[in-house]
This record gives C-alpha cells, structure tokens and sequence, in this order.
C-alpha cells in the first residue's frame, strides 16, 4: 500500500516515541503499558490533528487554496494545530469556535487553545453557539471568502473526513514498523475517540496491512453505537480513498467503549482529573482534559475492571493537547489530590 502518490506536506516529527511504562504499570499491578507519543508531533505543541493536517493541508495547497476553514470546540487542539499549518504553508485560516461548553470557568473562554489561537494569528476567529449546524456555518464562511477573492478549502472539525484520516493511515505504518524493530507483540491499542479520523485511520492503515492489531477507542462524546457506526463509515470511506476493498473492515473490528464520556464532551470527570495526575506523577506525562485525559481514564478504569490481563500489553496512544489544562484550572483545584 502506498501513500506517496497522494498530496502531502511534511509537519509531523516521524516517528514519535513508544515508551514503555515501567511506574505505571507497577502502579497498576496490570499488563505491561507503553505510550505511543503522538503529543510530540512538534507542531505548534504537537498532537494528533498534525498527522491529519499533512495530507489536509497538502490537498488544499493542490488544489490552489488561499484560506483554509476549520471549526471545533472552544478548546479546540485541532483549530490550533489548523492555523499553526496554515502559516507554515503561506495560507490564511480562519476559524469557528462552538461553544459546547457553558458555565466553565473563566480561563476556559481565555486561556490554553484560545491564547495560542490569537498568538498564532488566525484572520478570523468566530464564536457561534453550541448545536450550531457546523457543516452549513463553514459552507457559509467559505462562499463569505469566495465574495472577497478567495479560494477557501474546508477542513472539517478534528480534520476527520477520508483525506484526514491517511494520517493515522501513516501512523500505523510507523507504529507497525517500530513494533517489528523492537519485536513487541502488543494486543491492544487504546486511544480517545472523538471526531472519528484517528480511529478510522488506524484500523484501515492495519486491515490494509492485514497487521491484526485490536483498536480500542474510548468515546469522548458520542454514546457506544454512534460512535462505531460513524468510526465503521469512515473506515470504509478512507479504504476507497486508498483505492482498496471497503469490505477489508469487518463490523466487529470497530469497537468504542462510551463509559468514560461522563455528563458530556469537554465536562471534566473524577475518573479523568485521577488519570491526568495518575501519569503524570509516574512518569512525568501530561494528558489533556478533554481527549487523552478521558482515554487514559478508560484505560485505567479497564484495567482496575480486569478487562486486561497481566498478560496483556497493551499500547496508549497519546493524541495531545495538554495546553488545554490551562483552560481547566477549577477542576484540578482539589483539596484531594490523587497520591500514589
């Protein structure tokens, strides 16, 4: 399968480390625990969304755009990431920001992603309320770009359609790769769950590699079913894209577990505020608190459940975001604080 004969810019610093946890795993008498560090993508603090914004942002440039438009949540790592690319290439972004959060405290409307959108310098960057149709709001602001001259290309929201997810189609190559030189045979592979393309991606890039890596997404939003049916249709969709068989991806591969997602995308949990700290006060890590900090929690909390054995082991995608903690001060503001 190759991936070179599709548009593609270079953002990514490939390959990102995989850690063994040797403090972790000791702290949680469980399987054997490794991190694949894709905090460390080196874009503008790194995260997930940078693979994605390499072959986004390489179509836009084929296709002759000028601005690029994206949206997210308020807190958006996927916005920054989009803007931060936007310069590197010499084109404009502007932004949309849902407010899907509401009563959060100050710094959540001030600071972590927000600051650095404006340091970044987006050309706009709009606030709209939450249940905004987001798909007809971008629509809307690219036919405003096209009455002013320009030629705007669409990102959607965590840059999760089929040209976004070759991104984590690339990364499980490069995870594949370093499992060989190292010769670890993991059995399971656990991230969070969000706008799709990070799963998606991985299952097509390991089904395409007949790699037979279980994937285990824990939900930071939608509920079990929605989430895999939405996982399963991208899948397919970036199969095609890759001009391979949508039928290479079997339902059952397409597994989510929406235990964690707690009173709803972007809420902070107990169980996410503990994970957060957990890693962080065994091997020095940061999560985020609204993606990787829910992950983990799904891992930690399978693990205490005995869903993993100690046989296991089993790899923790980081997909960054950690300057999002500065938007989320008051729910780290305990008298209780995690110990080990």
């Amino acid at each position: 399968m190759l991936l070179s004969h599709l548009p593609r810019v270079k953002l990514v610093h490939a390959p990102t480390p995989l850690e063994f946890l040797p403090n972790l795993t000791k702290a949680l008498n469980g399987p054997e625990i490794y991190i694949k560090r894709d905090d460390a993508t080196g874009l503008a603090t790194g995260g997930n969304k940078t693979r994605k914004l390499e072959f986004l942002i390489g179509d836009a440039i084929a296709k002759g755009a000028t601005h690029v438009i994206t949206q997210g949540a308020t807190q958006s790592n996927h916005v920054r990431q989009t803007i931060a690319a936007a310069n590197k290439f010499g084109l404009k972004a502007s932004a949309l920001l849902e407010q899907r959060v509401s009563d959060a405290a100050d710094e959540y409307y001030n600071n972590g992603n927000l600051l650095l959108d404006e340091i970044l310098g987006a050309i706009s960057i709009e606030v709209v309320p939450g249940g905004t149709d987001m798909a007809a709001a971008l629509e809307a602001k690219a036919e405003e770009l096209e009455a002013q001259g320009e030629r705007p290309y669409i990102i959607p929201g965590g840059g999760s359609n089929a040209i976004g997810a070759l991104g984590y189609v690339s990364t499980a190559i490069e995870l594949i790769n370093q499992l060989n030189q190292i010769q670890l045979a993991p059995t399971h592979l656990v991230h969070a769950t969000g706008s799709t393309g990070t799963q998606a991606g991985l299952l097509a890039g390991i089904v395409a590699t007949n790699s037979n890596l279980p994937v285990l997404g824990i939900s930071v939003r939608a509920e079990k079913s929605k989430q895999e049916e939405n996982v399963y249709k991208l899948t397919r969709s970036t199969l095609e894209h890759l001009g391979l068989s949508a039928d290479l991806i079997a339902r059952e591969k397409v597994v989510a577990n929406s235990d964690y997602v707690g009173d709803g995308y972007g809420i902070p949990t107990d169980s996410m505020v503990e994970a957060v700290e957990l890693l962080a006060r065994t091997e020095g890590i940061l999560l985020d608190p609204v993606y990787s900090g829910k992950g983990f929690a799904g891992l930690v909390g399978l693990i205490r459940q005995g869903y993993f054995t100690k046989n296991d082991k089993v790899i923790f995608l980081h997909t960054g975001g950690a300057v999002g903690l500065f938007g989320y001060r008051k729910a780290f503001s305990h008298k209780d604080a995690y110990r080990l």
